[in-house]
């Protein structure tokens, strides 16, 4: 139960930031107005430092992603028993957020007209659509995320005035240097797809976007990219440091 709660939480926080910063620059009658990528992609890489801090704190691993926690069920790192328990928290926790997010700019959702700008608040839509090279995208977005958190949390650190190195795992200590990676994805990759690189972040806020009224398409013919592009990228970057694990020994 919490692991269920933890990353029900740490998710929430994580869209109603990541979805907040987006509804701030995209939607009219903002203060920061069109303020544009670079602060979208850094507001998008604080959010997931918040989330993993949290997350942390109430006892989960912090993976607020499926595509995390499926890679580390590959690889072995978690059971595959608390799978379900991690994937129905994020997938709360998003839905959660990006109902937040939809209540705090209700206003200006009202005086906005343009329909990719209100979807863009809650889900990722692609700036060209070709699915296979979408879901690529989707895919090595990924792939870059999950192989740079396998290394992260398999390192260790020794802190001042301790003796033993301490693991820096996904907890508060590695919650920078993974947050750094997203912002890094963010800002070189995530221009083509809006780099959902989590499923739980793109399906459950378009749920919900189906729901609010709204009157915007959540666009269910892309749906399936950031859903399935994002499991993939993980599980093969589980697959690829098994043998590069291998290959180091």
């Amino acid at each position: 139960m919490n692991i269920f709660i933890a990353e029900t939480i740490g998710t929430a926080l994580l869209i109603l930031l990541g979805n907040g910063v987006v509804a701030a620059c995209c939607l009219k009658n903002t203060k920061s107005g069109p303020a544009g990528w670079m602060v979208i992609t850094t507001a998008w890489a604080f959010a997931v430092y918040v989330g993993v801090i949290a997350a942390t704190a109430l006892g989960s691993g912090a993976h607020i992603n499926p595509a995390v926690t499926l890679a580390f069920a590959v690889n072995g790192n978690i059971g595959w028993d608390v799978v379900p328990a991690y994937i129905g928290g994020q997938f709360l926790g998003a839905i959660i957020g990006a109902l937040l997010v939809w209540i705090h700019y209700l206003d200006h959702f009202a005086v906005t007209l343009d329909e990719d700008a209100k979807r863009a608040c809650f889900c990722t839509y692609p700036a060209m659509r070709n699915y296979p090279i979408n879901f690529i995208n989707e895919l090595v977005g990924t792939f870059v995320l999950m192989i740079t958190i396998f290394y992260i949390a398999g390192a260790s650190v020794t802190l001042p005035g301790e003796a033993a190195a301490t693991p820096v795992g996904l907890g508060s200590i590695g919650a920078l240097p993974v947050a750094i990676t997203v912002w890094a994805i963010g800002l070189s990759l995530g221009a083509t797809t809006g780099y959902a690189i989590n499923p739980a972040r793109d399906l459950g806020p378009r749920i919900v976007l189906a729901c609010v009224p709204l009157r915007t398409d959540p666009d269910w013919a892309y749906s399936w990219v950031p859903v399935l592009g994002p499991c993939a990228g993980g599980v093969l970057a589980a697959v690829v440091y098994q043998i590069l694990q291998r290959l180091t020994a």
